[in-house]
């Protein structure tokens, strides 16, 4: 393999960390990863790292010619619909290869109570039906679609603090995972939480509020994932996302 080649990653999860650390090891590589800036203080992958948007596809595209990126790797998180698509299009215009690393999704077990949806606004439709207390771990960004709910009081937690629109009766808690069963069992009986509203994050570190809720009975509502762009290839691990690197540039 010819030296430096370049790699981008468009960051963000633990995944794309992991795959950064381990791409960024081998001297054949250059590794940038991009992150949103959506954090205030973002965990730092190994690497180069660049923060910020690219201005859509045409920008990305742009920046791949640019900086002559020879494989792109869209490593967001499984909620990141938008720069998904935006990196399928740049990359198919610039003709650089590309691959979606997605943790596998969650799948509910035995006492689960799932209540599967499509958004974060049906998700508030059905809300009213399941739970007065709820437990609310779908991240900052979405707080606006239960604003209108007031019959609700809601227990938001997330890294960074959120911004109105946001429902009217509600308390914040600033954390961020891993978080353990115990740590969970112990926050929905402390705040009585009736019920969990949830994104298919598929995150381990973020798991444990499933079991504890399913423990306690409690039922979850879960929003899908959107789809991965049509024609780009998926990985679910790591390990296979590295050997397509090496693969795909021989």
């Amino acid at each position: 393999m010819t030296a430096e080649r370049h790699i981008l990653i468009l960051g963000g999860t633990t995944e794309a960390r992991r795959l950064a650390a381990e791409l960024a090891a081998e001297p054949a590589l250059r590794v940038t990863s991009s992150l949103a800036g959506r954090v205030a203080e973002p965990r730092l992958p190994a690497g180069q790292v660049r923060i910020g948007g690219f201005g859509g596809s045409e920008g990305l595209a742009r920046w791949l010619r640019e900086q002559q990126v020879d494989a792109l790797i869209d490593a967001t998180h499984p909620f990141a619909e938008r720069i998904s698509f935006n990196a399928a299009r740049a990359a198919a215009e610039v003709h650089v290869p590309l691959l979606a690393l997605r943790r596998p999704g969650w799948v509910p077990g035995e006492g689960d109570h799932w209540h599967p949806v499509a958004s974060l606004a049906e998700a508030a439709d059905v809300l009213p039906a399941l739970g007065e207390r709820v437990f609310l771990t779908t991240g900052r960004m979405g707080l606006a679609a239960f604003a209108h709910l007031s019959g609700q009081w809601f227990l938001v937690r997330s890294v960074d603090a959120p911004e109105p629109p946001a429902p009217p009766r509600m308390e914040v808690l600033l954390d961020r995972g891993p978080f353990t069963v115990a740590g969970e069992r112990e926050l929905l009986r402390r705040h009585a939480i009736d019920v969990l509203v949830t994104k298919d994050s598929g995150a381990a570190a973020t798991a444990a509020k499933l079991t504890a809720a399913r423990e306690a009975g409690i039922p979850v509502v879960v929003v899908r994932r959107p789809p991965v762009p049509e024609g780009v290839r998926v990985a679910s691990g790591v390990g296979e996302a590295v050997g397509w690197v090496w693969s795909t540039l021989g």
